[in-house]
């Protein structure tokens, strides 16, 4: 079992499956046992309550606009929640994405 689980959601989880593989070949070289994945918004409910859920859920930039009601969602589970950098996003930095992933998991 992977030793944190990281979750992207963008509106279909399509565009963001590109930087989850940057992300995990980013992880694999920090000697890191990542499960990362991607999905869509609406999957968000379904997510957090699985067992095991996220460990943290970073927002694609294209839907910031469900922040607040995903943050109360992330609260109640208590996981960290923040939005993916438009820059890194757009860029794939899958390794920027992943240190700020870890910045919230106080796993530097």
């Amino acid at each position: 079992m992977a030793e944190k689980i990281i979750m992207l959601a963008c509106s279909a989880g399509m565009s963001t499956s590109l930087l989850v593989s940057k992300m995990q070949k980013a992880a694999e070289a920090d000697g890191l046992d990542y499960k990362i994945f991607a999905t869509s918004s609406a999957d968000i409910d379904h997510q957090l309550a699985a067992d095991p859920h996220p460990d943290v859920l970073m927002l694609g930039p294209q839907v910031r606009y469900m922040a607040n009601d995903v943050k109360k969602k992330t609260d109640k589970v208590g996981i960290p929640m923040d939005i993916i950098n438009m820059s890194d996003y757009g860029m794939m930095n899958g390794e920027k994405v992943l240190q700020a992933a870890r910045a919230l998991l106080n796993d530097k």
